[in-house]
Parts: structure tokens; C-alpha cells; sequence
């Protein structure tokens, strides 16, 4: 409720803010190679498109122009949420800010899917079964089997991590186990801090944290989607509760996105 009246008072009141102890701002990876290709990427690490690039700038730029000062930023280990951090900053004219990487913001992991083309899943194996393994809260997709061309297993960046951590297939309540703890122990004092912090990371685990920010049900959140390079600021009390939400952007273009990114598996 407080997220929807804040909302509907911004748009009343332009310039309206409602006052909250710190400043959390999230921004999906800008479109990476494979988001363009329409493919599943999950943990294998893609470059961002050059349309990518653009949004990651444009991303910082929106941030900047809402008159926000970022103190602190987190990112995954990917390349394309990396990078789209760095462009944003640039863009925002504070790449001296401290940057923290974990693989706890990482996508989600796709498992057998990674690296096949989203519309031939869904032709190959039905509309039903390729939206509970793309969307649903709890179905995994099939586990990606040891010596797959895109298996990370023995990637240098997960070395130092117990082999059960890095998974073969993960489903969205996967990331919100993972994701979760990182909220507590290292964005959440930074929030209380009074700081503005920036999460630049992946649409199932911005989707994660989402989820639990705002209490949103295992049911509803199979339906959120968050587009590439849109700013989306909290303000959080010291309850750690939204006083404020809001999308930095056009409304029709940010609809549009969405809209883009839920009809992914059609031709």
C-alpha cells in the first residue's frame, strides 16, 4: 500500500519525495548478446550488445538526473551486469565510488537450457512447460549435465566456493535463498548507512530481491518483469520498509520493455 500511494503522490506532485533513512537503486544489465540473439544465458558470461551499452548509460544518466549521488555499488561477476556498472558510473561521473562483485547477484542458473534459442524451446517443447521452466516461483529447468559447452563449474571466479554451491539448474525461489542473506549482511547496512546504493545485476536476481522488498507472493511474482536498463529507486525507512518507489524513464517506453521481455520465446 505504501508503495502505491507514494507512486500515485509522485505523479500528483511532481517532485514529490517521501523522506527515508537511505536510497537502494536497482538496474537490470543493459541487452546483452544473447538477450539479443533471444537465447538463455543464466551463468555462462555474455557481453553486453552495443543497444546494451546504450542503455547502460542512458541507465546512469536517468540516475543523475534524478539528483542522486550513488556512495556505494554492487554487481555481480557476469560481464554484462559488470560492465553496465561501469558505464552507468561513468556516465554519472563517479566511477571512484567503491564497487563490491559477488556471485550471490548472479542470474539465475538455466541449467540444460543455457545457450538454446527461447522461441525453438517453446516450439520443441510446449507453451505449459517452457513458461514453468522460464517463469514459474519453483520449477527448475532441467539440470545442466557435467561437461556441457557452457557449463561453469570450473570457472576460476567459483573456485574458492564448496562444489555444491554452484548449481546445475536453478528456479527463481533458488535465488531468493541466495540472494536474501547478501540483502542482510551487505546492502541492507549500507541502506541504513544512509547511503544511495546502486545494484546493477540480473533480472531473476533483481526479481529475488524484489519479491522480498516488497512482500510480493510466490504467485505474483511469476508476473513482474523488469526490463533492461530501467532505474528503479527505493527510498527504505529504518524498518527497512519502502516509504517511496519509483521507475526513472518514459512510462510508455518502460511498458513497452516489459512488454518485450514477457513475450520472449515468441518468433
Amino acid at each position: 500500500m505504501a508503495v502505491r500511494l507514494a507512486g500515485r503522490a509522485a505523479r500528483l506532485f511532481p517532485g514529490y519525495r517521501l523522506a527515508g533513512v537511505g536510497t537502494l537503486v536497482l538496474v537490470r544489465h543493459g541487452q546483452s548478446r544473447w538477450n539479443l540473439e533471444n537465447r538463455f544465458t543464466g551463468w555462462w558470461d555474455v557481453d553486453l550488445s552495443e543497444q546494451g551499452e546504450k542503455e547502460a548509460r542512458s541507465a546512469g544518466s536517468l540516475v543523475a538526473g534524478e539528483g542522486l549521488a550513488v556512495d556505494v555499488a554492487y554487481t555481480s561477476v557476469l560481464t554484462r551486469a559488470i560492465r553496465t556498472l561501469h558505464l552507468a558510473l561513468a556516465e554519472m561521473g563517479r566511477l571512484w565510488v567503491p564497487v563490491h562483485r559477488h556471485w550471490r547477484l548472479n542470474e539465475r542458473h538455466y541449467g540444460a537450457l543455457t545457450g538454446l534459442d527461447k522461441a525453438g524451446t517453446k516450439e520443441r517443447y510446449g507453451a505449459e512447460r517452457f513458461m514453468a521452466w522460464r517463469r514459474s516461483y519453483d520449477v527448475p529447468p532441467p539440470p545442466m549435465p557435467e561437461g556441457h559447452e557452457f557449463d561453469v563449474r570450473g570457472d576460476p571466479r567459483y573456485a574458492g566456493l564448496p562444489a555444491e554451491v554452484v548449481p546445475a539448474s536453478e528456479c527463481l525461489a533458488d535465488v531468493v535463498v541466495r540472494m536474501v542473506p547478501y540483502w542482510y549482511d551487505a546492502l541492507a547496512p549500507e541502506v541504513l548507512a544512509g547511503k544511495t546504493v546502486l545494484v546493477a545485476a540480473h533480472g531473476n536476481s533483481l526479481r529475488a530481491l524484489v519479491k522480498h522488498l516488497e512482500g510480493i507472493s510466490d504467485e505474483e511474482i511469476t508476473r513482474l518483469e523488469i526490463p533492461t536498463g530501467v532505474p528503479i529507486v527505493y527510498e527504505l525507512d529504518a524498518a527497512l520498509a519502502i516509504v517511496d518507489k519509483r521507475e526513472l524513464g518514459d512510462p510508455e517506453a518502460i511498458a513497452a520493455a516489459a512488454e518485450a521481455v514477457r513475450r520472449q520465446g515468441d518468433r
